[in-house]
């Protein structure tokens, strides 16, 4: 019995350094994501809440790989872990590789299980992110061969026109990006209204947009049960949209982007491709055509959820060179 109650002791000794790390993904992989959703001001910053929620996700990452790391660590080679990251601290940097070169041939093979194990939350999400950039590029190419095809590239507008009376303006990111639009769409809309769209794309194309895209479903398709992973595989394409919008305001009018919005909003586009229109037209079209009468104040709440998710990592490996019980 003694024996069994002592296997227990030092299986729970380690608790005390996995315990924060754990405490932070809950906070940033579960709370602070349905705050970040119902908050009013998303969808007026577009651009700082994209930062705010890859912000989340990083944090999400880092405090999983520090969990999982403590959880194979002894506690004395993790006392000695943070000992050496206070060393580097301290002095600033300039006998760091060496103070880590000389601690790193004392770690135990259980640690450098940890430091393995530790790599794979990371690893995950990049394995993810690439596995969508490859299904990205292929549906992309496959789709560039078809507009290739059959569409005529109309050089006053610098676009590929589609033989297709359903209005639709939509364009293909990546290498040799291209926009493409609909004999339907020139007909519709005004030279005006069909600037406006075609900024919009532009927009898309030079902000790297599919990029963003293509993580936000890595992270979806990785966990879509958890809240973070949820809200952001839904959230960041509208929020893309949202700064697409934007940036085409400063070279068009209100007026112009929406009435082109309701055009082409029910034209179908290829899965490789980001369109002007799409299922959340309706919602940017309220949002240009009703712009907040006063400035949003949301520097101070962004300011509470970078420090959150910044400022905890540092507190949970604080918590990390706090000795347990017994030490």
């Amino acid at each position: 019995m003694s024996g069994l109650l002592y296997r227990l002791g030092e299986f729970l000794l380690p608790l005390h350094h996995v315990l924060p790390p754990l405490m932070l993904a809950a906070a940033v992989g579960v709370v602070l994501p349905r705050f970040l959703v119902r908050s009013s001001w998303a969808h007026r910053t577009p651009r700082l809440t994209l930062g705010l929620w890859g912000l989340l996700v990083l944090a999400l990452t880092a405090s999983l790989s520090l969990a999982v790391l403590q959880l194979f660590f002894p506690v004395a080679e993790s006392h000695r872990l943070s000992a050496t990251a206070e060393g580097c601290f301290l002095t600033g940097g300039a006998r760091c590789a060496a103070v880590m070169l000389d601690e790193m041939g004392r770690f135990s093979v259980r640690a450098w299980a940890g430091f393995a194990a530790a790599v794979c939350p990371p690893l995950a999400l990049a394995l993810a992110f690439a596995r969508e950039l490859v299904q990205f590029r292929r549906r992309r190419l496959r789709h560039a061969e078809l507009v290739r095809m059959v569409g005529t590239w109309c050089t006053e507008l610098r676009v590929t026109v589609l033989p297709h009376t359903t209005p639709a303006v939509y364009c293909l990111p990546g290498r040799a990006s291209q926009v493409v639009v609909s004999e339907g769409a020139v007909r519709a809309l005004t030279e005006e209204q069909l600037a406006a769209a075609l900024e919009h794309e532009r927009a898309h194309i030079a902000g790297r947009h599919h990029l963003l895209t293509a993580a936000a479903s890595a992270v979806g398709a990785l966990s879509g049960r958890l809240p973070l992973a949820r809200f952001v595989r839904d959230e960041v394409p509208l929020l893309l949209e949202m700064a697409a919008d934007d940036r085409a305001l400063r070279r068009c009018s209100r007026r112009a982007l929406a009435v082109a919005l309701y055009a082409v909003a029910a034209g179908q586009t290829p899965h490789a491709a980001l369109a002007a229109g799409g299922s959340s037209a309706v919602l940017r079209m309220r949002r240009i055509l009703e712009p907040p009468t006063e400035r949003p104040t949301v520097q101070g709440v962004a300011l509470l959820v970078l420090t959150l998710a910044v400022g905890l990592p540092a507190l949970a490996g604080l918590c990390c060179s706090v000795p347990g019980p017994g030490m």
